[in-house]
Order: structure tokens, then C-alpha cells, then sequence
């Protein structure tokens, strides 16, 4: 019979597998996008800022389902509020691939959806079951999201025209992961279900809180077994409403996810535009992608190795600013370089936002919350970035200024990390109950 603590560590470890295949999701069906833009509007004969809303529908569906996931997860349980993610993730894939124009653009509703539900509930997952090691185990998934989108990058023209899928089947394969995720969690979801119902009435208490808050053994005051709180999360969403903290956070958050997902969107454009092929454009953007997996895998662990995050943030900001640069001035040279510039800033940016929401927050719960509002009002200052960037486009015929809107924006990406890095929370801890006279009293004997 194994021991306790080989089993606890057999389910960590069952933990840390699910998560980093869940979390290899969470980018791969919006990246495989890109390098296929121009097949998809020469096709259906749609324009520039028509193309632009394939990348802003899931921003708006990231911003609408963002401020629910956490409650979702508070009526269903976090595991089985992700199970269902990846099944609805499975859905709008093939969805996405199957017809007209109309099934593209609700399939890539549903996609935004499911995608929202994991970018919000995981942090907050990590911090829960992972306290002592959650800037890894941060820079893990991140890390395993920029390794699946690198590969879908870099897959989607070869998969398309090579293969003769087309731009439907090439979308279409990513449903296969997708539906692995959901059969590995659907044990993990029976777990938690059982372990929720062994003690009617009571909760099951998060070992992070538990461990500052409370005596061993007893639930946190005020939350569930999941780390949120008892009240749906809205006493604790309201107090982040009034943080500026929380607002810079959620700056740097949206702002970052606007430069990325305009990358995601119009980079590959921007290569052809230069004069490079579709593939050879596809992959200098898989390059970028496969560059930001260092920086995306090293900053969460470098970042809680200290009290503030200013210095991440800076060299972060600066790197994308370079590469941004160099491609508004310096036309086709070096190409390559700008793109690993770019690349290796958006995985640090990118994996930093993440770890602010469980670095500037006291707890799991605040953690989730900060998390949620970042998310929803993030996304929808995202959404903005590749619809906008397209009609630009259409407008002047150049990349130009887009580029320049890009550059200028990491600039306050720069000023946003500045201030989302000092050494604060957004909160109070939550505060271990006063003992009862009883159990003042009680001693030896008693």
C-alpha cells in the first residue's frame, strides 16, 4: 500500500499533467488563425476589417464569459466548470470549420467562450492546489500555451496546402487536443464532485488559505472548497472596483493581450506585405512564438523570486519595443531579428500578467476575482486592436501606422507594468478567526 505522501503526490502530479493540457488549449485554436487569413478572405471575399473580427469575436467572448467563470466555478466546482470548457472548446472547432461564413464566425463565438473560462479559473487553480510553487508552475502553462501555438502556427499553411485540408480542415485538427483535455479532466471533475459530497454542509478548505488563516483542518471564513467566496465572489468584486492597483493590473493585462492578439491577427499580413511567401511568413511567426516560450517559461519563477515586478515588466516592454520598432523603420531588415524581439517580450509580458493576479493578490479567492475583472475589462480593450488595425489598413493600404499604434501601445504597457509591479495587494488577507472563550480556555485535560 503506497504511503500518503505518494499519493498526494501521484494526484499533484495528475494535477499538474491536466493542467498543462488544458492550458496547451488555451491559445492554439486563435493562433492557427493567422497564417491563414489571406486563404480565408480570398475565399469568402471578405476585407481587412472583416478579417480582423475572426481575432476580436473570442476578445468579446473572453470579456462576457471573464466575469462569470468564477461564479460558474462557484455553483459547479472549478474542475468540472474546465471539463465542460474543453467540451464546448471541441464544439466550436468544428463548428468553426464546417460552412459559411456565418458557422466561422459562431464557431469562433463558442471558441472565445471556452477559452475565457480557462484563462480566468487557472490562476487561481494554481494558487489553490499549488501555493508554494505557483510562479512555476505559472511559467509551466504558460509556457505549455506558447509551445501549442507555436505548433499551430507554424502547422496551419502546411496542414492547409500540403496536406489539401484547406483553411477549414487545418482549423478543424485542433479539435483533437482539445477533446484529449476534456477526457483527462473528466476523473479529475469526478474527483472533486466526490470529495465536495463526502461531508454534506461542510466545505472543503483551500490548503493555501488554510495554511495563513485558519486552524488546521478548518474552512476559511467566508469562502467554498474552491478558495471563492461564500457570497458568489461580489462583496470581494466590488472592493477590487474601488483598487487602483486592481486597474493597473487589469491595464497592463488588456494592453498586452491587445499588442499580442493584433500580432496573432496581422503579423503573418505584415510579413507578406514585406515580401516574404505565406509559409515563409508563417513561420517567422512561429519563430516569434517559439522565441516567447523562454521568457514565457523563466519570468513567472524570476518574478516571485522578488517582492517587485517593475524590473520584469521593463525588460519585457522593451524587448517587444524593439522589435515593434524595428519593423515600422527598418522595412525588411532583419526580419527576423525584430520577430524574436517581439517574441520574446510578449511570452514575458504575457506570463507576467499571469502572475500579478496571484502575486497581488492575499489569496486564491482575490486571486480568481483580480483575475476575472482583469480579464473581462482586458478583453475588451483588446477586442479594439485587430478589428481597428484592419480597417486601418483597408483605409491607408500600409502597415504603417498600425505598426505605430503597436509601438505606442507597448509604450503604456510599459508605464501600466511600472505600477501593476510595486510590492502591494489588492487586499487585505483574510483574517484567521478569533478563538472562541471555549477554546481559550481549553487545555490539557479538557
Amino acid at each position: 500500500m503506497r504511503s500518503p505522501s505518494i499519493q498526494a503526490g501521484a494526484r499533484a502530479g495528475l494535477l499538474a499533467a491536466s493542467i498543462l493540457l488544458l492550458a496547451g488549449n488555451l491559445r492554439a485554436a486563435l493562433t492557427s488563425v493567422g497564417p491563414l487569413v489571406g486563404e480565408i478572405r480570398g475565399e469568402e471575399g471578405i476585407s481587412h476589417g472583416v478579417a480582423g473580427l475572426i481575432t476580436t469575436v473570442p476578445l468579446l467572448a473572453f470579456a462576457a464569459m471573464s466575469s462569470q467563470a468564477p461564479r460558474l466555478a462557484r455553483r459547479y466546482g472549478v474542475e468540472r466548470t474546465l471539463l465542460a470548457s474543453m467540451l464546448v472548446l471541441t464544439a466550436g472547432i468544428l463548428v468553426r470549420s464546417s460552412g459559411p461564413v456565418a458557422a466561422l464566425f459562431g464557431g469562433t463565438v463558442l471558441v472565445g467562450l471556452a477559452i475565457a473560462a480557462g484563462n480566468v479559473l487557472l490562476p487561481g487553480l494554481v494558487k489553490r492546489d499549488f501555493p508554494e510553487r505557483t510562479g512555476w508552475m505559472t511559467g509551466l502553462y504558460s509556457g505549455a500555451m506558447g509551445v501549442m501555438a507555436t505548433v499551430a502556427v507554424a502547422a496551419a499553411v502546411p496542414l492547409a496546402d500540403r496536406l489539401g485540408l484547406g483553411w477549414r480542415g487545418s482549423l478543424a485538427c485542433w479539435a483533437v487536443p482539445a477533446a484529449v483535455a476534456a477526457l483527462v479532466w473528466v476523473p479529475l471533475a469526478r474527483r472533486r464532485r466526490r470529495a465536495a459530497g463526502a461531508a454534506p454542509g461542510t466545505a472543503i478548505p483551500d490548503a493555501a488559505d488554510q495554511d495563513r488563516a485558519a486552524p488546521s483542518g478548518a474552512a476559511v471564513p467566508g469562502t467554498d472548497g474552491d478558495g471563492y467566496p461564500a457570497d458568489g465572489g461580489r462583496s470581494g468584486a466590488r472592493s477590487l472596483w474601488r483598487s487602483g492597483l486592481a486597474w493597473q493590473v487589469t491595464l497592463f493585462m488588456g494592453l498586452q493581450s491587445l499588442v499580442f492578439y493584433s500580432t496573432i491577427a496581422w503579423l503573418a499580413e505584415i510579413l507578406r506585405d514585406r515580401g516574404l511567401s505565406a509559409s515563409a511568413a508563417g513561420w517567422l511567426v512561429s519563430v516569434a512564438q517559439f522565441t516567447g516560450l523562454v521568457t514565457s517559461l523563466a519570468a513567472p519563477p524570476l518574478a516571485t523570486r522578488r517582492r517587485s515586478q517593475r524590473p520584469h515588466a521593463t525588460v519585457s516592454a522593451l524587448l517587444s519595443l524593439a522589435g515593434y520598432g524595428g519593423l515600422l523603420v527598418a522595412g525588411r531588415s532583419l526580419l527576423p531579428l525584430w520577430c524574436v524581439l517581439i517574441g520574446l517580450g510578449q511570452g514575458a509580458m504575457f506570463s507576467l500578467a499571469l502572475t500579478l493576479f496571484a502575486l497581488r493578490a492575499p489569496d486564491a479567492r482575490r486571486a480568481a476575482e483580480l483575475s476575472g475583472m482583469a480579464q473581462t475589462i482586458g478583453y475588451l480593450l483588446a477586442a479594439s486592436g485587430p478589428t481597428v488595425l484592419g480597417l486601418i489598413h483597408d483605409l491607408t493600404g500600409a502597415w504603417t501606422i498600425p505598426l505605430a499604434a503597436l509601438t505606442a501601445t507597448t509604450v503604456a504597457i510599459l508605464a501600466a507594468g511600472l505600477f501593476a509591479g510595486r510590492d502591494t495587494l489588492v487586499a487585505a488577507p483574510v483574517a484567521a478567526p478569533a478563538p472562541t472563550p471555549t477554546a481559550a480556555r481549553a487545555g490539557p485535560g479538557h
